[in-house]
């Protein structure tokens, strides 16, 4: 951390994102003592407020984050670093006054952080306002400028952002934000494999038969029916989230965990995943909606949006050449849950006296990144006084059980402390991005094409469109629920 003292300012400060998630992170980590000896945090908005009436305000959202009365002391310390500067997002004055308060505030040079919590719509404005009045100018010494996903809404109009970005900003300043990567259990898939030597050498195509990512919601759409039906499940998860958990898994081991190392691995991933084809995206690409979606408020009647999708990817590579990674996410489900399942290869000859057509079952390997966080091994055992009889055994992990119910901070907490000390590991940089878009955009047109695939109704409360497991099922494959079936095991409550 830097010796200089830090303002962080945050646009659009009265939102949601801020009370519930951003100043929750950063009281955390002030009780934790993680902040600069000196800090400031302004928070920018339409509303006319006073600093008292802000710091109330941000007071009712980290109430409901944690149990405020054991840190009420605390947070009356903390509360006074809190500051609030009333302004718009499009006036050059508003951004001359936002310079002048900030001026007064810090008596010495100060490093700012500027964290943009509002639409993607302001991103551009903002940037351009602030570079205007002088609160921004190239070089990392600068400031750095925090931005939420949505990062574009296909390939044309990210590499537009980027541009617009980049004309008032150099890339090491912009830290674009996907709370994913801020998980515990999403950062611990790289520990886990790159710390333990027992599976790096069987991580690949000679071992691996195929890798399954799953993000299912229990959930609909609920307040974000209007802006969901606009968009689907492709666009909100796949070129984000679950593109960046294929990456990990996927990826070779950087020579060091620095940024760039880091990102470049990823990198080479989305540049090796291939393209599909026009006939292929047919078979790859299953679209669902729960039945009752149209009924829901600000939903059309005749939407075709996907609120369930399933896609398979193929890396071509030397590591995965022939791995098939089968990705789907989806809303109304049967249980919450994000894990990644390594479906290794059954044993190519078994020499044990087994019944007549009797399968060994393979080895399963599931990440479990949330609710149930921690790892299952799957693996067969003998049944004791038999003569060769065999059944699937599991062998668990879970952080509640070695770190404590309490033990995993919220994704936020990790993500602003490594942009106040300027690392960007775990932020998405330009070309990832793009490349991102560029390998989902062709379901998205397909989804809205004249020969697009059906558009399947599934039960709330399901996993799915049945058709999905056809996008398995044609080589014998079979959608797993590795860490949802361990859905009973304690999770941290009152933290």
């Amino acid at each position: 951390m830097s010796s200089k003292p830090n303002t962080i300012v945050i646009f659009g400060a009265s939102g949601d994102l801020t009370s519930r998630k951003l100043l929750p992170a950063l009281f955390s980590l002030y009780l934790k003592g993680r902040l600069p000896d000196r800090f400031r945090i302004v928070g920018y908005t339409r509303r006319e407020w006073d600093d008292n009436i802000f710091r109330e305000r941000m007071q009712e959202g980290v109430e409901t984050q944690m149990q405020f009365d054991e840190v009420a002391s605390a947070w009356e310390l903390f509360a006074q670093y809190l500051h609030h500067v009333h302004g718009g997002l499009s006036a050059a004055e508003d951004y001359q006054h936002l310079h002048t308060a900030l001026s007064s505030l810090e008596d010495s040079p100060s490093e700012r952080l500027y964290y943009l919590a509002v639409p993607p719509r302001y991103f551009t404005d903002i940037v351009s306002g602030m570079a205007q009045a002088g609160l921004i100018s190239v070089g990392p010494d600068c400031c750095r400028v925090v931005i939420e996903k949505p990062f574009g809404d296909d390939l044309q109009s990210a590499q537009a952002l980027n541009q617009a970005l980049h004309t008032h900003l150099d890339e090491s300043q912009i830290y674009r934000i996907d709370h994913y990567l801020g998980k515990e259990t999403v950062q611990n898939v790289l520990v886990f494999r790159f710390a333990n030597t027992i599976f790096e050498p069987v991580w690949n195509r000679n071992y691996i038969d195929h890798v399954q990512i799953t993000v299912a919601e229990e959930v609909g759409v609920e307040h974000r029916a209007a802006f969901y039906d606009d968009i689907g499940v492709i666009k909100d998860m796949f070129q984000n989230h679950l593109l960046q958990l294929l990456t990990l898994v996927a990826m070779e081991p950087p020579a060091t965990f620095q940024a760039d190392a880091l990102r470049n691995e990823k990198i080479k991933v989305l540049n090796a995943i291939r393209p599909p084809s026009e006939s292929e995206i047919g078979r790859y690409l299953i679209r669902g909606q729960y039945r009752g979606y149209r009924d829901d408020e600000n939903v059309a009647t005749d939407s075709e949006t996907p609120t369930y999708a399933a896609i398979r990817f193929d890396i071509d590579n030397w590591r995965w050449q022939g791995v098939p990674f089968f990705l789907r996410s989806g809303k109304k489900m049967a249980t919450k849950t994000t894990e990644i399942i390594i479906h290794f290869k059954r044993p190519p000859h078994i020499m044990f006296p087994l019944p007549k057509n009797y399968e060994i079952s393979p080895n399963i390997l599931a990440l479990c990144i949330q609710p149930d966080e921690g790892i299952h091994l799957r693996f067969d055992a003998k049944v004791p006084d038999t003569a060769a009889e065999m059944r699937p055994v599991d062998m668990e992990f879970h952080y509640a059980d070695s770190f404590g119910e309490c033990s995993i901070p919220e994704a936020y907490e990790r993500l602003l402390l490594d942009a106040l000390i300027g690392d960007a590991a775990l932020f998405t940089r330009a070309d990832e991005i793009e490349m991102a878009w560029k390998l989902i955009d062709p379901f998205i047109s397909a989804s809205k094409g004249k020969n697009r695939p059906t558009l399947e109704l599934y039960e709330p409360g399901s996993w799915g469109p049945t058709a999905a497991d056809s996008l398995l099922g044609e080589e014998g494959r079979k959608w797993l629920r590795g860490c949802a079936e361990h859905g009973d095991h304690p999770t941290k409550s009152g933290c």
